[in-house]
């Protein structure tokens, strides 16, 4: 195997402001690396893979993720609209959500365990079928957002901020809400709850 045949691996650095959007990243893996302020818009990381890493302020609204790995990987006030996480690397998905906005995204079937969306916009996002066991939505704003077969047991729900979830279906086993938040577990039955 020659030099060029391998991915092209980026250790401990710091991008910024960098413009990837639009623009195909090929073969290349990102270790430990920060990102502040770069845009990843429309952008095709398909095959690439970021492990330990955190985008500080970065935009990946309607980025191609298809095979893309995430180790490890921490989003700070990131603009993500649109996003199918569901084509990521499998073998390779671990993240942390804080401040960012991933409306209209997509989590359908996947494994999301401990993760926090600590006050993301996730409106509109596809939760179904997902397992998010332990995940933390504190602050987090849920209009809209879609829990059908999905796995809340342990979940955070005590600050998060307009859900409707179903509990016939989703499993919802010590998962935590706040006396003010219930109707977001009552919402089918139409009722008008006041405190």
């Amino acid at each position: 195997m020659t030099k060029s045949d391998g991915p092209v691996v980026h250790q401990q650095k710091t991008f910024t402001d960098v413009n990837y959007a639009g623009k195909r990243l090929k073969n290349r893996e990102f270790i430990r690396c920060e990102f502040i302020g770069c845009d990843f818009s429309k952008s095709d990381l398909r095959g690439n893979d970021f492990v330990d890493c955190h985008f500080k302020q970065c935009n990946f609204s309607m980025a191609i993720l298809n095979s893309a790995g995430f180790r490890d990987v921490c989003f700070t006030e990131c603009k993500m609209l649109g996003i199918d996480f569901t084509q990521c690397n499998r073998l390779m998905f671990s993240f942390s959500f804080y401040g960012c906005i991933l409306d209209y995204s997509t989590f359908l079937g996947t494994r999301l365990r401990k993760t926090p969306f600590k006050e993301c916009s996730l409106k509109e996002v596809d939760f179904s079928e997902a397992d998010l066991t332990s995940a933390d939505f504190s602050n987090a704003d849920l209009s809209g957002a879609r829990f059908s077969n999905t796995v809340l047991e342990k979940a955070d729900f005590r600050t998060a901020l307009n859900f409707g979830i179903d509990p016939d279906f989703n499993k919802l086993k010590k998962a935590r809400f706040s006396a003010m938040n219930l109707s977001g577990l009552l919402y089918k039955y139409n009722l008008d709850i006041e405190f």
